[in-house]
């Protein structure tokens, strides 16, 4: 009885054919890259152009050499506007971030009621910024709104937009209402992702709910944090149209932040050249910010497509 064998030429044809199981081709990628090219890495090119330029909006732009970033680099406003920005970046981490871990963890559960009251928690992410920046500037009214009246009860200043710190907080907050919600399902779909094994496993050790949530659940997410914090820092880098309508930079320029000092100098100045220096130092903070974040979370040395396992 004779054993057919494969040859090595074939063997070798099977493993190469195994090891693009998987792997769609490059041209699948071609509209997204095609896209990001075409609305992302060409007017950041342009904007790019423009800082070298005196632009009025209306006359051709002409060249003004580094004067821009040399006014940049020296203009007070805007060392201030950075230092706001960043401030406000942190609040909104400090305070998103726990809040969304929480609700994201607390929403992995199965049970239909948590899925009821997920759904009902993300309708704030389905509205508009404007419209709900809108809401939150009537409700704040100090002379109409809501906060006239229960304000007193909880100890809250009527008019806490006119004060800097309450007003800072306060576009915080508004930020944080909206946008939790997307970061909680972020957490949820990590937490969802973290094998049953591990808390079967804690459970026959004697470990509570405590435990596993500090010695499972928090290093299984490590890396969606990393995710998350690098999508809220950058937003939180480009809110714009909630302090254009709630605060309108003010008091003061206590709330204007870069994005705002950016639409101030452009649209209401016209230097639109200067302006453009602002937007691409804005990209350059929020980029190394970023990178500073993936780098030292260990983030790129994610291999797994499953985390921890």
């Amino acid at each position: 009885m004779s054993h057919v064998s494969s040859s090595p030429k074939v063997r070798g044809g099977r493993k190469a054919a195994a090891g693009n199981v998987g792997r769609p081709p490059v041209a699948w990628a071609l509209p997204g890259i095609l896209f990001f090219a075409l609305f992302a890495i060409v007017p950041l090119a342009i904007a790019v152009y423009l800082s070298f330029c005196h632009w009025d909006g209306l006359n051709s732009p002409t060249s003004a050499g580094t004067a821009n970033w040399t006014r940049l680099f020296k203009d007070p406003e805007f060392r201030q506007a950075a230092w706001l920005s960043l401030l406000l970046t942190t609040i909104s981490w400090l305070f998103q971030t726990p809040v969304a871990l929480l609700l994201g963890v607390w929403a992995a559960g199965r049970q239909r009621s948590r899925a009821v009251l997920s759904a009902v928690f993300f309708i704030p992410l389905l509205l508009s910024t404007t419209a709900i920046a809108m809401l939150f500037h009537a409700l704040l009214d100090p002379n109409f709104g809501v906060i006239k009246e229960i304000g007193p009860w909880f100890g809250i200043d009527p008019n806490i937009m006119g004060s800097s710190t309450g007003a800072l907080l306060t576009v915080a907050f508004v930020g944080g209402w909206q946008f939790m919600p997307f970061h909680t399902l972020i957490y949820q779909g990590g937490t969802r992702q973290i094998p049953q094994v591990l808390y079967q496993a804690a459970e026959i050790d004697g470990a509570g709910m405590f435990r596993q949530f500090f010695h499972i659940t928090l290093p299984q997410l490590r890396n969606t944090i990393t995710t998350s914090s690098v999508l809220m820092i950058v937003g939180s880098l480009t809110y714009f149209d909630t302090v254009l309508i709630m605060t309108k930079g003010g008091p003061g320029t206590d709330t204007t932040i870069l994005p705002y000092l950016m639409y101030r100098t452009g649209f209401q100045t016209y230097d639109l050249g200067y302006a453009a220096a602002i937007a691409t130092a804005l990209v350059v903070v929020a980029t190394a910010l970023s990178l500073i974040l993936v780098r030292f979370s260990g983030f790129g040395n994610m291999r797994s497509t499953r985390e921890g396992m």
